[in-house]
């Protein structure tokens, strides 16, 4: 069997006829990111001094912390002609791919949105729901050195496809690092208005609302941990999309596909930091071996080799299973954020998959085409959460009111009901307002 190199730190492996095995296992897959006592109190501090102080605390905040010498708010906006010109000054193939991403992107996501719908009963009853966008929405977008312009379009375009009014997108430029690819990326999506501020302070404008930023009825977008603490923390005076945490890949091969694009697939989230997860599952120990041989050939040619290693070493691991059905069952029991199926029948496995964000079919199904431009959303539950919860998409940004219109028939045969139990319940009032549409 091959191992890693010798800078590297061992690449679990398991298997489920160890003993051991499932404490192994539940070991690998825990994390909680942000439950730091620390990064709490400095977190609430911040959220305290935009609250109080408004845009004077965003610019000390930004002087402190992205090291700009800033005076105004004025300086930290961005409006609608620098996106456009952002995205004029690309290379030519680089404005293509972002429009393609774009386009294939809301092509999916126009096939979510939810309508109002009614029915009338018998009587004349009329029952229904009534979908409704959000007025605005906060999208944060990660800046310096994780500028991810494929994050602007994955959570900008399905709040726009839900019909928000308004999309207000915040990103942080410490030492005054822009990132074009990433306004240019607002333009396409629609963006019309970009603050350069990010952290705890950003997620605290949103939220609260500033002379300048306005507030918003929801926070969506991926951030480090001052911003996952900060959006915990503002939970319930603002809607947010999830509590992110590392990126995560769990691969199920039957053998029978390249262990070179294997150990590939397996690098693609292990780069994202050294948090992130990679898994591999098979049934088959000689092609655990090669993939493993994979990773120790193709790892120091990596330009993000020490990021990968760090990954690997602390939360991949390759793992030995009897057979096919137990591989579904670890599957469920993980919940991926990232599922590859790279089987040659992924179609007859899809049925035992039940918590999985997404779930990449078959051989040439590489996990990062769903990040950029398969279409379907790549802000995906992450550290279990697959288990009830769902990808980021436009129902997160529609909210839905129930209708209710009874005739005089309909409240004289539904107010008995309701009295009843109101009186069950001892709540006379409640009792006596349905009684008094009760025919005599």
């Amino acid at each position: 069997m091959s191992e890693m190199p010798s800078s590297a730190a061992p690449l679990a492996r398991l298997s489920s006829r160890d003993a051991d095995f499932d404490a192994r296992l539940d070991a690998l897959l825990a994390w909680e990111g942000v439950s730091d006592a620390e990064v709490q109190t400095r977190v609430d501090e911040i959220i305290r001094a935009v609250r109080r102080e408004g845009d004077l605390a965003l610019l000390d905040c930004t002087r402190r912390f992205d090291r700009l010498d800033v005076a105004s708010m004025a300086e930290l906006t961005l409006e609608a002609p620098r996106l456009a010109a952002a995205f004029a000054g690309l290379p030519d193939e680089q404005r293509e791919a972002l429009e393609a991403a774009a386009g294939r992107i809301e092509a999916y996501h126009q096939r979510q949105r939810g309508e109002s719908w009614q029915y009338q009963e018998a009587d004349g009853t009329v029952l229904g729901q009534k979908v409704t966008p959000l007025d605005r929405v906060g999208v944060y977008v990660p800046g310096g050195k994780a500028a991810y312009p494929s994050s602007v379009l994955m959570n900008v375009i399905p709040a726009r496809v839900a019909g928000v009014g308004e999309v207000v997108m915040v990103v942080p430029t410490p030492d005054g690092a822009v990132n074009e690819l990433v306004l240019a990326a607002a333009h396409v999506a629609g963006v019309e208005r970009v603050f350069t501020i990010g952290g705890a302070q950003a997620v605290a404008a949103l939220a609260y609302g500033t002379e300048s930023v306005p507030r918003v009825d929801k926070i969506v977008g991926p951030g480090n941990i001052y911003v996952a603490t900060a959006k915990r923390a503002v939970f319930g005076q603002v809607g947010i999309d999830m509590i992110a945490g590392p990126s995560e890949i769990l691969v199920v091969s039957d053998g029978g596909t390249d262990p070179d694009w294997l150990a590939m697939d397996l690098f693609s989230q292990a780069e994202h930091d050294e948090q992130a997860q990679a898994i591999l599952i098979s049934w088959d120990r000689a092609h655990l071996d090669e993939v493993e041989a994979s990773i120790s050939r193709q790892l120091p040619g990596m330009e993000r080799r020490t990021i990968i290693e760090a990954s690997l070493g602390q939360r991949g691991a390759l793992i030995e299973v009897a057979d096919e059905a137990e591989a579904l069952a670890l599957v469920n029991r993980i919940a991926p954020e990232h599922l590859e199926l790279s089987v040659a029948e992924p179609e007859r496995l899809l049925d035992g998959v039940r918590h999985a964000g997404a779930i990449f079919m078959g051989r040439y199904t590489a996990e990062v085409l769903g990040d950029y431009c398969a279409g379907p959303n790549h802000v995906l539950p992450t550290s279990g959460t697959a288990r009830f919860s769902s990808p980021l998409g436009v129902y997160d940004f529609q909210k839905r009111s129930s209708i209710i219109h009874c005739t005089a028939e309909g409240a004289n045969a539904l107010g008995p009901i309701a009295s009843i139990l109101a009186r069950g319940e001892s709540l006379t009032a409640h009792a006596r307002a349905a009684e008094n549409r009760i025919k005599r």
